[in-house]
């Protein structure tokens, strides 16, 4: 049997009944889409983000917008394809106004959708996208900015943080390193 096939079938039975999600606050708090996450379901790359934003919510894809556009340009630069890759977030409902997702929506969305994604998944490497992401995959505080671009062991497989591309928007001088963040994870790759 295909991998690929056996894995997003398995996906679809994960996310079929949370279609309509309310096991947390965010699903009463005006989302329009339940952003599960997409691409390759045998990835050997998982990228990790905070919450879906305002262009994820209105497509239902994560990373569409600003963020995602750079997100795609640092993985063209790196030479790794989007639909190789895997995409998701801590939580798959836009908490309003784009705030962080508070612990209770961060916990209960890992606990029925993320954690699952990454068991299903099984990927090589997970590219933590900002510190929020960070910090509720290992329910711990992390400083980014000195914990970006190191190697951290999470269960069976390795996490690489890096900025969130939205940091990155916001402090166009830090687009080099997180450039060189995301080419850490081939460098990873290679020698794994």
């Amino acid at each position: 049997m295909d991998p690929k096939l056996f894995k997003q079938g398995l996906l679809d039975e994960l996310y079929e009944p949370y279609r309509q999600c309310y096991a947390c606050p965010l699903g009463l708090l005006g989302r329009k889409h339940i952003v599960f996450g997409e691409g390759n379901p045998d990835a050997d790359i998982m990228f990790i983000g905070e919450a879906p934003g305002r262009d994820e919510d209105n497509q239902g894809r994560p990373f569409v917008g600003r963020s995602g556009m750079l997100l795609n340009k640092a993985l063209v630069n790196a030479g790794i394809k989007r639909e190789d890759v895997f995409i998701a977030n801590i939580v798959k409902c836009r908490p309003p106004n784009n705030r962080p997702p508070a612990p209770l929506e961060a916990t209960t969305c890992k606990g029925i959708l993320l954690h699952k994604q990454i068991k299903i998944i099984r990927p090589s490497i997970i590219c933590t996208l900002g510190s929020c992401a960070l910090n509720n995959l290992f329910d711990k505080v992390f400083p980014i900015t000195k914990t970006r671009g190191t190697l951290l062991p999470y269960q069976d497989t390795i996490v690489i943080p890096t900025f969130h591309p939205a940091y990155i928007l916001r402090n166009p001088a830090e687009q080099p390193t997180f450039f060189n963040d995301i080419l850490l994870i081939l460098e990873y790759l290679k020698k794994a």
